[in-house]
């Protein structure tokens, strides 16, 4: 409607100032109309440069997201974007078997980690302009300003038992995992750690069955190895 506005003032100047006889009248005339034009001119740059008639508006969805990597070490990856570190790229998976690997966006987007104990998730916060009212989306919804993205916040809970690694922490360990050497001496402490874990259980109760004697193997393994992980960890994350 402004455009509008602004394109009759413009056409009614021209014609009082050319078809109208009377000078004072058309003088007048012409005036007003270019007046006219130029308020409108005047809103338009308002709208265009400052938002005028229009407000910022934020809405929030959910979604579900699943960690990178085997059940025994979960991930959720970043990768900083730039030398300062000052922003993040998040990576991850949108379903539990997904081929492709999922980021969050690397332009206008904040991201947020957040440990929790219940399911890993991501809430996203869009901001848009939107108009204030109908009025004012009747006067300048032709400028296209409307639904205008701004900004995007992204909040990432992720549950406790997942580990944020960066790009380079995550190859960093994908490397020491596979070095035969390391794989060695870690087999070798792992059976000495269950042996210890079996025998002190053994001189406890040296009637132990066999099937006790497998589950307590079993506990100890797991214990060793959520154990090394976190060795690990500790490691790359110096």
């Amino acid at each position: 409607m402004i455009v509008i506005t602004l394109a009759i003032g413009v056409v009614l100047a021209f014609v009082f100032f050319i078809y109208i006889s009377s000078k004072p009248v058309s003088y007048t005339l012409t005036a007003l109309s270019l007046l006219l034009a130029v308020v409108s001119m005047v809103f338009i740059i308002k709208n265009d440069h400052d938002h005028y008639g229009m407000k910022q508006v934020t809405t929030e969805t959910s979604q579900q997201i699943y960690p990178i990597g085997s059940k025994q070490m979960q991930m959720i990856l970043y990768q900083p974007i730039g030398t300062a570190n000052k922003h993040q790229v998040y990576i991850y998976q949108k379903s539990a078997n997904a081929k492709k690997k999922s980021h969050t966006q690397t332009t206008d987007t904040t991201n947020k980690v957040v440990m929790t104990s219940g399911t890993t998730h991501m809430v996203t916060q869009t901001t848009r302009w939107e108009y204030k009212s109908d009025a004012a989306k009747l006067w300048f919804g032709i400028s296209g300003e409307g639904h205008k993205f701004v900004k995007r916040h992204n909040i990432l809970y992720v549950n406790k038992s997942v580990q944020v690694l960066s790009a380079q922490q995550a190859k960093a360990l994908k490397k020491m995992m596979a070095s035969k050497s390391y794989q060695a001496k870690l087999k070798a402490q792992g059976k000495a750690f269950v042996t210890k874990q079996v025998m002190a259980a053994m001189k406890k109760n040296p009637t132990m069955s066999a099937a006790d004697r497998a589950k307590l193997v079993k506990q100890a393994t797991a214990e060793f190895q959520a154990q090394a992980i976190k060795t690990v960890l500790a490691q790359i994350k110096k």
